[in-house]
């Protein structure tokens, strides 16, 4: 078993770490501050391939691997998570689910503009009575004739407001009913539908989150994804592969707060010597790096089942769980070994650990990957 990087892989990595510093790094807290989505960025990591690094080349994409998806979105988040939250909801959910379950015409139509970064992407599941139990959602599509009208809204939504394009899960069927949901993309500029309230976020700020609100929408049938009722099983099956990207995007918060932390330690002294070199903060250290260690090896573990086209939920949720639990600590321990330091705007740790939360709720909560692990293992 070979856990080198590929050559592939490493420049990979090393363009994803040029652009994040180029044009990501001086702009973080400005952003930040502003909640600024910084639209014209997307465009610019479309330049670099990184809008559609899983779509094939001919719609227009890198046609890379999951792991070389991880390391992009793990080096743009060690430099801002928010950044990499957008990058990973843009390409694993939108654009991925129109990958998976859209016919040849719709693939043709808009994966080119997506994984260009022409065009960014929105994914709507949630809504403001479901969260983690999805089948209970209002939001509904009626056939009419030819066409479908949706009524509804969908919330917490990543680019609610300044994507181009939404796929949809809504009730087709009856509540509850796993095949009562379809998905269909709309356009934005579609009659009917239109953006709610943005939130105001602790953390991730320059990643836009908004409602959609649809008021008698009528798309065409030819936007509907794959077969009626089969929304729900087709969002589950993207939440596989997000799941990992959400774990990306948690290994880059860990490793950004945990070098970030060490260059401190280093040199901060106090009593005549580093603090790194006092146990308390050597063994934090530790910990962190060995729980970072154990995070990466879960996800490329994942990756490299989705790549040979394995099931991976189990495994994904796993990666996902961990990683992000292990931002979070890392987080918190990066902001104790700066001291008061680590309180303010001054130093990078009090992002990250602002940002590190979101990845233990969003895509599944930690309850949840428990729910799903502890499902295949029993049955198993």
């Amino acid at each position: 078993m070979n856990f080198d990087y590929s050559e592939t892989q490493g420049m990979v990595k090393a363009s994803a770490k040029d652009f994040a510093t180029q044009f990501i790094k001086p702009h973080v807290m400005a952003w930040d501050e502003a909640q600024e989505f910084p639209v014209e960025l997307f465009k610019k990591a479309g330049e670099f391939g990184f809008m559609g690094v899983l779509v094939p080349g001919q719609y227009g994409g890198s046609g890379l691997g999951y792991h070389e998806y991880i390391a992009i979105i793990e080096e743009i988040s060690k430099i801002d998570p928010s950044i990499g939250l957008s990058v990973a909801a843009h390409n694993s959910l939108c654009t991925n689910h129109i990958l998976e379950f859209g016919n040849e015409e719709q693939k043709q139509r808009w994966l080119p503009r997506l994984a260009t970064g022409e065009w960014i992407g929105a994914w709507g599941l949630t809504e403001h009575n479901t969260g983690s139990d999805a089948g209970g959602m209002n939001t509904t599509a009626v056939k009419d004739g030819t066409e479908w009208v949706i009524n509804g809204a969908k919330n917490f939504i990543t680019h609610g407001k300044s994507g181009d394009i939404a796929v949809v899960i809504v009730r087709t069927g009856e509540k509850g009913d796993s095949k009562g949901m379809t998905a269909f993309a709309v356009e934005r500029g579609t009659p009917g539908f239109g953006s709610g309230k943005k939130e105001d976020k602790l953390g991730m700020r320059a990643s836009e989150t908004a409602e959609l609100i649809f008021d008698n929408c009528r798309i065409p049938d030819a936007n509907r994804l794959g077969e009626v009722g089969e929304g729900f099983v087709q969002s589950m099956k993207v939440l596989d592969g997000g799941r990992i990207s959400i774990g990306a995007l948690s290994l880059g918060i860990a490793k950004g707060a945990y070098e970030a932390a060490l260059k401190y330690s280093k040199e901060r002294k106090q009593f005549g010597k580093p603090i790194c070199e006092f146990q308390g903060i050597s063994f934090k250290l530790a910990d962190m790096a060995t729980e970072i260690e154990a995070s990466e090896l879960l996800l490329h573990k994942a990756a490299f089942g989705k790549n040979a086209g394995r099931p991976v939920t189990r495994i994904s949720a796993m990666a996902k769980m961990y990683a992000s639990e292990t931002c979070v600590r890392a987080a918190n321990e990066a902001v104790q070994i700066h001291g008061g330091y680590g309180y303010t705007k001054d130093f990078p740790v009090e992002k990250f650990y602002r940002d590190a939360k979101l990845c233990t709720i969003g895509e599944g909560t930690t309850e949840i990957q428990k729910v799903v692990i502890s499902r295949h293992i029993l049955k198993g």
